[in-house]
């Protein structure tokens, strides 16, 4: 298969020169606005219709120092059962297997994050704690039916110059597996510069066969959260983000476990130039009796995406990637100076570039073997770009325009 074909597939799964997400794109359904400026009677009404089905009744709420309120909601009432495909469902309570490193050692040698509203107290047993939507979260978006999901569109990934849309710096095997069943690395966290309210900064781990796709890893997206903080956060979609799935817990899917962390949640503390780095290790690994992909962070078991809610990922993945990604608006016609990672190129190196390292993939058995090699690949690096630094991890990212990159 050509370099090309590699990359595309890499990035969404689907041997098509063309990605599926348009994060400048114009929703016909945008919200509607009365003469005084507010949003319609109507429009306000099915906001709280909604509120009123992804809020489940909690049994206690935390109010975070970061402006956050944590609910703890009865482990059988979460979001995730609303979906049809989980009607009958029941939850795994723990992988049936722990996973198992083989070859390399497996280390870490800087300082790890956690959530900050953890500082303001804990849910109890038998709830788990999720994040609380707000009329002003929803408001963000551009409609209703754009919440927490990644916009579509179709943009040729040919061309030169950078338009509207996604852009990359990533990496993945140099010789990869016909079928993984799980992946393991550490990223190096940073509240990235984010120029626009609709532009986001992320550095994950990637999963896929076909147009399933499985991701996690942390954020800053201004338009989803509110801030420009870092945020854990997983995603999912059966159809090559076309119409299902959507992040952290915003539509049914993603089984939350563990009482102590939450997708969609500030981590911290995070990295600093030239000064301490911070980082988290994510898993995300197939249980080989029940098929659910489980998510780890920092050790613990988070959650899982159960089988049923995919096609080809009910199976395996045929691809495994580990990166950056940025969303340009060309607001004023203009590459964004949304910074990637750091927002300081690869070649910088350790303390001031942004890195994924301890790059694992795992075998049917839920056993992890070191990537013996990779490959980086970015779409446009005069403005972010990725170097491997020792064959097997990389350093990536950039600041976005630049005399190179208009």
């Amino acid at each position: 298969m050509s370099f090309l074909c590699k990359s595309i597939r890499s990035l969404l799964a689907i041997q098509l020169v063309l990605v599926i997400i348009n994060y400048g794109s114009i929703d016909v359904s945008a919200w509607k606005y009365t003469s005084t400026g507010q949003v319609s009677p109507v429009e306000m009404e099915k906001i709280k219709q909604y509120l009123e089905k992804i809020n489940k009744p909690a049994v206690k709420s935390i109010q975070s120092s970061d402006g956050d309120v944590i609910d703890c909601i009865p482990i059988h009432k979460q979001p995730a059962f609303d979906n049809p495909l989980l009607k009958n469902h029941t939850i795994q309570m723990a992988p049936s297997a722990m996973p198992t490193f083989t070859g390399e050692n497996y280390t870490t040698n800087t300082e790890s994050v956690r959530q900050v509203w953890n500082d303001a107290g804990s849910c109890p047993d038998g709830t788990v704690p999720i994040r609380r939507i707000t009329v002003g979260d929803v408001l963000r978006a551009k409609s209703l039916s754009q919440f927490g999901k990644k916009k579509r569109n179709y943009i040729s990934r040919t061309a030169t110059v950078p338009t509207a849309g996604p852009e990359y710096a990533v990496a993945y095997p140099r010789n990869i597996q016909s079928s993984i069943y799980g992946t393991s690395a550490t990223l190096n966290v940073w509240d990235s510069y984010v120029e626009s309210d609709d532009e986001l900064s992320l550095s994950k781990l990637l999963l896929s066969s076909n147009l399933d796709i499985i991701e996690a890893g942390w954020q800053v997206y201004p338009r989803l959260y509110r801030d420009r903080r870092a945020r854990l956060f997983v995603h999912w979609t059966s159809d090559g983000y076309q119409s299902t799935g959507c992040y952290d817990h915003l539509c049914p899917g993603f089984v939350q476990i563990d009482a102590s962390l939450t997708p969609g949640a500030t981590v911290s503390p995070v990295s600093t130039y030239a000064g301490p780095q911070f980082e988290a290790t994510f898993k995300v690994l197939k249980d080989p009796s029940s098929g659910n992909w489980w998510m780890y962070f920092q050790g613990i078991y988070v959650g899982y995406w159960p089988a049923i809610l995919f096609t080809h990922l009910s199976y395996y993945a045929t691809w495994v990637e580990w990166g950056g990604e940025i969303a340009n608006i060309r607001r004023y016609g203009v590459h964004t100076e949304t910074d990637m990672g750091s927002g300081h190129f690869a070649g910088e190196g350790f303390g001031k570039a942004c890195y994924i390292k301890n790059l694992w993939t795992a075998d049917w058995t839920g056993q992890l073997y070191p990537v013996q090699s990779i490959t980086t690949y970015a779409d446009h690096p005069n403005c972010y770009n990725a170097i491997s630094y020792n064959g097997v991890s990389f350093y990536f990212g950039g600041s976005g325009r630049n005399s190179l990159c208009p």
